[in-house]
């Protein structure tokens, strides 16, 4: 990795990078400077007004009034440096070129725990679009050194008997989400943690650089187009001993007009505890959600998801055989359709380069075999071809 020209905001001093085929590049040469007025402080000890100017920058108590105080369109970034802490916070960014810069990974925690099945204040549930931590729903959002987190514990839900009122039987649980209106959104030493449905990349390009996402049952989904670079892919344990699958790594929903989904380079699939069996987690399965279509409401038939991991080290936890099959809602009331993983009409999977026990293996199915690309494949696989017009800065 080759550091070139850095930046700065105000006094506060950042490197840009060139990430070797993936050209990730400064925006412009020398060093861009934002004024201070774009810079905001959050400090859960800040007593006093919201705004107030504490050491000549503008300081509030709470991540939610820094956002109310963004400028509506802005073509340098709103810059809101969020002290150690944890921040109980449900949050939306619906203005551009928002930038988010924490303390640290482990310093810095934004979590909240709505889960799919919790009713939200009015009395309906907040359903898997709705249970975010943080929604992105503006173009050119970054995060910095943080963590995202949905704390609802799904593992204690998940040993309960299903008579038991506590139950639930909708335990989504989505830490972060890119939504329609998000595009170009960069991810730097941030964790995204949670255990089903942790981040959902539901539209625009995002790209996760010497990141953290962790979970268990399809725990990186949707329909948008991400790179993760030089990044941990954790695996989490679940309470459940008579499962012989624990989850799934990804569930993509990618549209079959767009050539890419989630693109995993030169990272590492790890389990987060011993307690992570082996052979219980297959690399993604093809998630095709029910659509409203003019001949009636069932899957997708257009979401051929994309799922690739090029030399990526893989723990003994990820599957033998690879992948997995999804089921999906039928056309006709009361059936479930069977998406197939290595079916190209029902998936795009492809892996390049796998190293680690849980890399392909000679007792492993002939799915997972053709489903091994060539290394003329995988150099289609970089976040320069994935991103197209853009050159991610970190």
């Amino acid at each position: 990795m080759k550091i070139v020209k850095g930046w700065t905001l105000g006094g506060f001093a950042f490197a840009g990078f060139m990430l070797g085929a993936c050209a990730i590049q400064p925006q412009a040469s020398g060093t861009q400077t934002a004024d201070m007025s774009s810079q905001v402080i959050v400090d859960a000890a800040h007593a006093g007004p919201a705004g107030a100017n504490v050491g000549g920058i503008k300081t509030y108590k709470t991540i939610q009034s820094a956002l109310d105080a963004a400028p509506a369109r802005s073509k340098q970034p709103y810059v809101v440096r969020i002290k150690a802490g944890r921040y109980y916070e449900k949050l939306e960014i619906t203005r551009p070129n928002v930038t988010f810069i924490g303390e640290g990974q482990d310093k810095t925690v934004l979590t909240y725990d709505a889960f799919s099945g919790l009713d939200r204040p009015g009395g309906k549930a907040w359903g898997t679009w709705g249970c975010e931590t943080l929604i992105v729903k503006a173009p050119d959002f970054r995060a910095e050194s943080l963590t995202i987190e949905n704390g609802y514990d799904y593992n204690a839900n998940d040993v309960l008997d299903k008579s038991d009122p506590k139950y639930t039987n909708a335990p989504q649980a989505v830490a972060l989400m890119t939504d329609t209106g998000s595009d170009r959104a960069v991810f730097y030493k941030v964790k995204v943690t949670g255990f089903q449905d942790t981040l959902f990349v539901n539209a625009g390009r995002a790209y996760f650089y010497q990141s953290y996402v962790s979970g268990h049952v399809d725990f990186i989904f949707g329909a948008g187009q991400a790179v993760f670079e030089d990044s941990d892919i954790i695996t989490r344990p679940r309470l459940r001993p008579d499962l012989k699958t624990i989850g799934y790594v990804t569930a993509p929903s990618t549209k079959i007009a767009d050539p890419y989904g989630l693109v995993f380079i030169n990272s590492r699939l790890k389990k987060e505890n011993d307690k992570v069996p082996a052979n219980s987690s297959p690399l993604g399965r093809p998630w095709h959600p029910t659509a409203s279509l003019p001949d009636g409401r069932y899957a997708d038939p257009d979401a051929i998801g994309a799922s690739t991991f090029i030399d990526c080290w893989m723990d003994d936890h990820i599957a033998i055989d690879g992948w997995a099959s999804m089921t999906g809602t039928g056309r006709a009331a009361g059936t479930k359709d069977t998406f197939l993983p290595d079916n190209p009409k029902h998936a795009r999977f492809l892996e390049h380069g796998s190293k680690g026990p849980g890399a392909p293996r000679k007792d492993a199915s002939k799915m997972r075999d053709q489903l091994t690309g060539s290394a003329e494949q995988a150099k289609a696989f970089t976040a320069a071809k994935v991103f197209g017009d853009w050159a991610p800065q970190i």
